[in-house]
C-alpha cells in the first residue's frame, strides 16, 4: 500500500459521488463538504501512513517483573472495510512481560495504529495483540475488543443492541487456562 495520500483528488472523488448521489455539491452545505471528507478520510486511513518505530519511539523498558499488565477500556474507533462505516468500542489488553515493558500509552497508540485503516475487527483485534507480542517478547498476550458495528445498525439487519467480541490470546494466554482466564475475569470488574 503507498504511503501517499492526496487530499485533492480524494475531495474530487467525493465531489464525483455527490453527483453520483444526486445532490448539487455547489449548493451552501455541501461547497465544502468534498475538502472535508478528504482531510476526515486523511486522519481515518493514517494508519496505513504511520511508522511503528516513531509510534513506540523508544518506550520500550526493562523490566524484572513477570506480573500481569493489562490496560482496559481502551476506545477504538475504525472502519469496517465491507461497507465504509464506522464501528466503535472498546479493547482489553494484558501481556505477561519477561524483560520488557511498554510505555503505558503505546499500549492505545497500537490500537490507533491498526485502527486507521480499513479492517474487520477480528484481524484488528490479532494485530494489535501480535504487535504487543512482537514488540515485547511477552510470555503471553491476551486482547479483547467489543465493538458497535454501524453497517449492522442503520443499515442490513438494523440491529442497534448487538455487539462484536472478539479475542485474540497468544503465548500463555494461549496456552494456560488459568492465565487466560485471570485475564478475562480482570478485565471483567466494573471499572471504579
Amino acid at each position: 500500500m503507498t504511503k501517499d495520500y492526496n487530499p485533492s483528488r480524494v475531495a474530487e472523488l467525493v465531489r464525483q459521488l455527490l453527483i453520483e448521489l444526486g445532490e448539487d455539491p455547489e449548493r451552501e452545505g455541501l461547497l465544502r463538504t468534498p475538502e472535508r471528507v478528504a482531510k476526515a478520510l486523511e486522519y481515518l486511513s493514517s494508519g496505513y501512513r504511520a511508522d511503528m518505530d516513531a509510534l513506540v519511539n523508544k518506550a520500550l523498558f526493562e523490566a524484572s517483573s513477570n506480573n500481569m499488565i493489562i490496560c482496559r477500556d481502551i476506545e477504538v474507533y475504525s472502519l469496517c472495510e465491507h461497507h465504509m462505516l464506522p464501528f466503535y468500542g472498546r479493547c482489553h489488553i494484558g501481556y505477561i512481560a519477561r524483560k520488557k515493558v511498554l510505555g503505558l500509552s503505546k499500549l492505545a497508540r497500537i490500537v490507533d495504529f491498526y485502527a486507521r485503516r480499513l479492517q474487520i475487527q477480528e484481524r484488528l483485534t490479532a494485530q494489535v495483540a501480535r504487535q504487543v507480542m512482537d514488540l515485547t517478547g511477552a510470555e503471553g498476550v491476551g486482547v479483547v475488543m467489543e465493538c458497535k458495528h454501524l453497517c449492522m445498525m442503520m443499515r442490513g439487519v438494523e440491529k442497534q443492541n448487538s455487539i462484536m467480541t472478539t479475542s485474540s490470546v497468544l503465548g500463555s494466554f494461549h496456552n494456560d487456562d488459568p492465565t487466560r482466564a485471570e485475564f478475562l475475569n480482570l478485565i471483567a470488574k466494573p471499572t471504579t
